[in-house]
């Protein structure tokens, strides 16, 4: 166990953004899992679902307005494996792509901002439009797919006729795949996990902005990368400094 966690520091401490990342996302994802499993068996298993909701974006404006956090915190949150899984392997195939060519304050600026995005579409869709208004009351967003599929049309946008291997069709151009990823979230957007599906076009509309504009030369990542320095700066030890009186 030792050893797992000093390859998840050393992880963390390379500077590499995209690392970081996925290590959060796995260490909460493990972390409130391990509490999980803990709290069933001991028969806490609503107490745990009444925590964890502190965590998730309800869709209920008036639970909103008392845990704004959850804007941020949903998206790096999840339950599921498959669901961790597959959002993790996206972010570090497409998110190689944005560092490689756009560095990485740009990936992280995609996918805090489609991250953001798509809880806000989410938040707006489901209280505007009668279908949903049935699911309101008890509905949550959790999980990084907004600022994920940000980062894959982020990608394709910037790049959209760069090809990757796919497993049984070849190379695909970019602008293909997401594309895909569009089009299939929006066909979804009334089924089970309508959330999630309305949350991906918010973070797809987020990617494409966010790159158009710094093509236009309006570079978003800064507020987003200010702001993690001022909150580094708040657990950072102060330097003593010296007066001296003549």
């Amino acid at each position: 166990m030792k050893s797992i966690l000093e390859d998840f520091k050393v992880a963390f401490s390379t500077g590499n953004i995209l690392n970081q990342l996925i290590v959060i996302n796995v260490v909460v994802f493990l972390f409130f899992g391990v509490i999980g499993v803990f709290m069933t068996l001991a028969g806490e298993s609503q107490l745990y679902s009444d925590i964890t909701r502190y965590l998730m974006l309800p869709a209920a404006p008036e639970k909103v307005i008392l845990q704004p956090w959850t804007l941020i915190t949903y998206f790096f949150f999840h339950k599921g494996f498959f669901h961790i899984l597959w959002n993790m392997l996206f972010m570090y195939w497409f998110g190689r792509l944005i560092t490689d060519y756009l560095g990485q304050n740009k990936l992280l600026s995609l996918y805090v901002w489609g991250g953001i995005g798509g809880g806000l579409l989410y938040l707006l869709i489901y209280n505007l439009l009668p279908f949903y208004a049935p699911m309101v009351e008890n509905s949550y967003l959790l999980g990084a797919s907004g600022g994920v599929i940000a980062i894959v049309v982020g990608a394709a946008t910037f790049q959209p006729n760069y090809t990757v291997p796919l497993i049984f069709l070849g190379p695909v151009k970019m602008k293909y795949i997401a594309a895909f990823y569009v089009v299939v979230s929006f066909l979804q957007s009334t089924g089970p996990n309508a959330g999630g599906e309305i949350a991906h076009l918010g973070g797809a509309f987020m990617g494409y902005l966010v790159i158009s504009q710094l093509q236009k030369g309006n570079d978003w990542s800064k507020p987003v990368v200010n702001f993690i320095i001022w909150v580094k700066s708040l657990f950072k030890p102060q330097p003593n400094i010296k007066v001296s009186y003549r």
